[in-house]
């Protein structure tokens, strides 16, 4: 099954979110990847921590991660950097809306769709939005 990592700077959000996505997958796994370690200025991302969460939950099939801010790519990016050279091909950022995509991804993930679907679903995501805002 493909699998989810969210990137928020805030742990907060992430968290949340993950909790809402479980309700709706429970077979499929997500993982946090949120914050910064740091009590006083908590707000960020860390590749590495972005790393241990793609390698937490990686699965053969693949691992899509969400994430919420444009540094949050960079972030990401430099995860996939990070991976094993036989795991980052299987690991695509999705640069859909995060809320929107990632439950478009888990359901479709649920579903048994392939990591290019699954994709292609949360990317399509933020058009469902836009088609209900038009009516």
């Amino acid at each position: 099954m493909v699998n989810i990592v969210l990137v928020s700077h805030s742990e907060k959000l992430a968290l949340g979110l993950a909790e809402l996505l479980a309700q709706m997958a429970q077979d499929c796994k997500i993982a946090v990847a949120a914050g910064i370690d740091d009590a006083d200025n908590p707000i960020g991302t860390d590749a590495v921590k972005i790393m241990n969460a793609v390698e937490e939950v990686f699965s053969p099939e693949g691992v899509i991660i969400f994430v919420d801010l444009g540094s949050a790519v960079l972030s990401a990016e430099t995860a996939i950097d990070l991976l094993q050279a036989d795991m980052a091909p299987k690991v695509k950022i999705s640069y859909a809306p995060l809320v929107e995509g990632a439950l478009a991804a888990v359901i479709s993930a649920a579903g048994g769709d392939d990591l290019q679907t699954v994709l292609a679903e949360a990317d399509a995501a933020a058009e469902l939005k836009q088609q209900q805002a038009d009516k």
